[in-house]
């Protein structure tokens, strides 16, 4: 029996929710409150004659497609003045549609439903719904359009009309998106769009006031005086001159099925001027690449039909190729990724819309790795790696991946290039096509210069060595690029390896052995090494360093102390990161002022990277907490102090209060009888 309340409930919610359109002007009646009953905000764009309900986000914003818009307060839909009062508190009279268009600013339509002989029609009984051209509508058509319609009024202009009517009363609710009415021209069909923004298209016009009620039907007042459409798609791509290039690349694409199936698409459809301005060697590419070539027909087509008119600022849409694009625009011109390339917009087909682009989208998926990092923030990376001779990794169909230092890693000029930076350049080319969220901790990569790189997975950053990854992958139609956030030091060999190679490491070397590591820091492991120069030896006061040199064990703990059991590289330090010694106690590693510090001392030199770990130059030698001199003791703690330090916590008040008397004497008493 409970279920049956909880139903009602929800079907009572699910009939009190509100379309997108009525939830905009819901928000222009609260706007317009205070101005009296039924009035709403309405904002205008600064030097024209549009017009929006206006949501929260535009509100505070004042913006409409980027241009500053003004706030005016009129009757909301349905409602009207009456003199001498505040608001709008009279509703409109209600007549039949014929008399309702002339109320509401649709007077031309009324005008010409008289001279269509319309009019007895939409006077008399029935149930009507006519999306009616605004006054200016008709005004902005040209005068040939215009002179056909009205030179033949009892055919051209009344069929035009009529194709702007359905039979049965429709109101926004139930203009559902990417839903088509039957006209009462022939039934041919009328395209809904309902967008979330609120706003509604007819065919792309979108409706200015709408919900107009009639005796004998509803009125809706739109931008647009609309035409027929029965092309699909593919017809108008075989039927337009200037999109031939793009007829020659569909069908070689095999898209036409796609073009002419039912649905509710978006085809940016680059014009012949758009190919024409790719250089010739990248569309001969492309064109000739049965894949790329759909990649880049299919990051032209949106999963849905977009209106111009719905778009008053930017969104982010997705194409079928799996990419998205950057949907906005600027005053009366729309744009892509930010650019205003879009030639003429809004030309209609039975499924969908066809705006004209006058530049090609290339997604990054048809792109070469030269391509992808000419266009990105490791710009230079592609200067160096082209200067070294490498190119033809970055161009051809050899699956890799490259780690491609971020431009900042340059900015005091590349690096002089000679064989070795040469092979540490093709160390930084990985085989085989990677995604990096596929990467995994303690992954070998092999790289095109024979060096096996790791891969090390940290909370706030994934990283291949010493260099982590500092942007998202652009995947192309071979190869990957990585940015990183440095150049790579691929392992040249084991700890014991690099710190023998390196003079600065001679005293540590010398007690490494006497201690007996040699061994453990030789063989196969994931260390981190906190290495004192030989100047962090010298910083030791004589006597200490010489009981430190003469006491195997002493110097075997503290050496422990300087290592720990995983690697860390400086780019995996954000915050605090805790290590834990092989001498058992923490190690605590911090970044300041982009230095590496461990145990608050700054470190020398980060990333010397070993086959089997990672190696940090430091100018001091790390005491554990147990050998800091300034906490050694030769004897252990006396209990007895202990207690001492609890009772003395009772003051002499505390003597003297009668109930903690007792408590008192009887820590004395313990305390005695453990000095005993």
């Amino acid at each position: 029996m409970a279920r049956v309340p909880l139903l009602l409930l929800a079907l009572g919610l699910a009939a009190a929710a509100k379309s997108p359109y009525q939830q905009v002007l819901q928000h222009s009646r609260l706007r317009g409150r205070q101005h009296g009953p039924n009035v709403c905000a309405v904002q205008k764009l600064i030097g024209t004659n549009r017009k929006y309900f206006t949501n929260c986000k535009q509100w505070y914003q004042r913006k409409i497609c980027g241009k500053s818009t003004v706030i005016s307060y009129e009757c909301c839909p349905g409602y009207e003045k009456v003199p001498g009062e505040k608001g709008c508190p009279a509703a409109l009279p209600l007549s039949n549609i014929y008399e309702t268009l002339g109320v509401v600013g649709s007077a031309t339509t009324q005008l010409y439903s008289d001279r269509s002989n319309l009019r007895p029609e939409i006077e008399g009984p029935g149930s009507f719904t006519i999306f009616a051209p605004s006054n200016e509508a008709w005004a902005s058509l040209s005068a040939e359009t215009l002179d056909s319609l009205v030179s033949n009024v009892n055919i051209e202009l009344l069929n035009a009309l009529r194709y702007h009517m359905v039979d049965k009363r429709v109101l926004t609710d139930d203009l559902k998106h990417g839903t088509t009415l039957n006209s009462m021209y022939q039934n041919l069909p009328i395209q809904i769009h309902h967008y979330p923004n609120g706003i509604v298209t007819v065919n792309c016009a979108r409706l200015l006031k709408a919900d107009h009620h009639a005796t004998n039907g509803v009125v809706h007042v739109i931008d647009k005086v609309i035409a027929t459409t029965t092309n699909t798609i593919q017809q108008i791509i075989e039927t337009e001159d200037s999109l031939e290039t793009l007829r020659a690349a569909v069908a070689a694409s095999d898209l036409n099925s796609l073009l002419e199936s039912e649905g509710q698409y978006t085809l940016l459809a680059p014009t012949n001027e758009a190919f024409e301005k790719i250089p010739r060697e990248t569309l001969n590419r492309i064109l000739g690449d049965p894949e790329a070539l759909r990649d880049l027909l299919n990051h032209h087509i949106l999963k849905s039909a977009m209106c111009a008119e719905a778009i008053i600022a930017g969104l982010t849409m997705e194409t079928l190729e799996g990419a998205t694009l950057d949907v906005g625009c600027s005053g009366e011109e729309l744009t892509l990724n930010g650019k205003p390339i879009i030639a003429n917009k809004d030309v209609l087909a039975t499924n969908g819309v066809v705006h004209f682009v006058n530049e090609l989208l290339i997604p990054d998926s048809a792109k070469t790795l030269f391509e992808l990092a000419q266009e990105s923030e490791v710009s230079k990376s592609t200067e160096f790696f082209r200067q070294a001779g490498l190119s033809s990794h970055l161009t051809g169909s050899e699956r890799v991946t490259l780690l491609a230092p971020v431009n900042d890693v340059f900015k005091d000029g590349l690096p002089v290039i000679d064989s070795n930076m040469r092979n540490l350049l093709l160390n930084h080319i990985v085989k085989d096509q990677l995604s990096s969220k596929y990467l995994y901790h303690g992954q070998k990569l092999q790289t095109l210069g024979d060096k096996e790189l790791r891969v090390f997975v940290y909370r706030n950053n994934l990283c291949i060595e010493n260099a982590c990854i500092a942007a998202h992958d652009k995947r192309g139609r071979f190869g990957t690029l990585f940015s990183v956030d440095r150049m790579l030091t691929p392992p040249t060999g084991s700890v014991m390896d690099v710190l023998k190679a390196d003079h600065r490491f001679s005293t540590l070397v010398a007690a490494i052995q006497s201690a007996g590591l040699t061994e453990n820091l030789n063989r196969p492991g994931t260390f981190t090494v906190f290495a004192p120069t030989n100047e962090a030896f010298r910083a030791l006061p004589q006597g200490e360093l010489n009981k430190l040199m003469g006491n195997a064990k002493e110097l075997a703990n503290i050496l422990k102390f300087h290592v720990a059991d995983e690697i860390l590289v400086s780019g995996a330090v954000n915050a605090l990161v805790r290590l834990k010694s092989m001498q058992g106690d923490k190690l605590e590693v911090s970044m300041k002022n982009n230095v590496i510090h461990i145990n608050k001392e700054p470190v020398a030199e980060s990333d010397i990277m070993a086959t089997n770990g990672v190696i940090y130059a430091v100018n001091s030698v790390l005491q554990p907490q147990a050998s800091r001199p300034q906490e050694r003791g030769d004897e252990p703690a006396d209990p007895a102090l202990e207690i001492f330090k609890q009772a003395s916590a009772l003051s002499k008040v505390s003597q003297r209060n009668p109930r903690l008397a007792p408590v008192y004497s009887r820590l004395l008493a313990r305390m005695k009888e453990n000095a005993g």
